[in-house]
């Protein structure tokens, strides 16, 4: 089930939500060097990547957590490591990842900026991000395992989405096997439905003994950046540009 589009209307361009997308991308390009060279990019994720156990100083010293091709992320006490809830959001595992991100922010993000502004819409995301992270490392204080991805600052916006635009249309494509087909469905049902999703993949690890990613997925920070998206959602929108919106949607410009 994948987003392609919403049916909202718009004030102006979304100006921060592309910068955003602009620096997601650069980094991947720049720093990760694309995913094309394998060290690059595990050397990014390990050394500016979010790991839990660094940050709470939980995860033993020296701890050799295994990448794959004989390479190691071991746990370390660098000055940048406080840095990694917010280095994070920009780093990425990988073509799909970063991809999928892109699609679900560029679907929601336009229409949460448009109620804000770029600058507060700015502040937003990343408060968020940071809310996801804090969440991520609540659930597993001591994990050794890097987390990376902007979904937990994605969550936030769609959080914002849910409560903003319940009833506005939003075209999920499904795919099955061969089968092809968009469906136009209500923002609050594809919403609730992700977060429960999320929700229902994180509430075992709760009881787990393990690292606390499902299926290499920090599910809590999606979790905890969608509460932090409802939860800030009023303290960020602008009334005014709430009022153009409301005006602009019923077909008619204010004075």
């Amino acid at each position: 089930m994948i987003p392609l589009s919403d049916e909202n209307l718009y004030l102006r361009p979304p100006a921060m939500t592309l910068l955003l997308l602009g620096a997601m991308f650069a980094v991947w390009i720049l720093v990760e060097g694309a995913g094309f060279n394998t060290y690059t990019m595990l050397a990014a994720v390990c050394n500016y990547g979010m790991v839990p156990g660094e940050i709470t100083h939980m995860a033993p010293l020296g701890y050799a957590l295994p990448l794959g091709q004989g390479l190691a992320c071991v746990i370390d006490n660098s000055k940048i490591n406080i840095f990694t809830p917010l280095l994070s959001i920009f780093l990425h595992g990988g073509w799909l990842h970063i991809l999928g991100n892109a699609v679900f922010f560029w679907v929601f993000a336009r229409a949460v900026e448009d109620t804000m502004g770029p600058g507060r819409f700015l502040v937003f995301f990343l408060t968020c991000g940071l809310i996801a992270a804090g969440t991520q490392i609540a659930s597993d204080p001591a994990s050794p395992v890097p987390t990376v991805g902007a979904s937990g600052a994605i969550s936030g916006v769609m959080g914002a989405y849910l409560l903003l635009y319940p009833r506005v249309r939003i075209h999920m494509l499904f795919i099955f096997i061969i089968f092809f087909k968009v469906f136009r469905i209500p923002a609050w049902i594809v919403l609730i439905w992700w977060f429960a999703v999320q929700l229902l993949q994180a509430l075992p690890e709760l009881s787990s003994s393990g690292p606390n990613v499902s299926g290499g997925v920090a599910v809590w920070a999606h979790v905890g950046g969608f509460l932090a998206g409802i939860l800030l959602i009023r303290v960020f929108t602008k009334p005014e540009l709430m009022d153009r919106r409301a005006a602009m949607m019923h077909g008619y410009q204010p004075a």
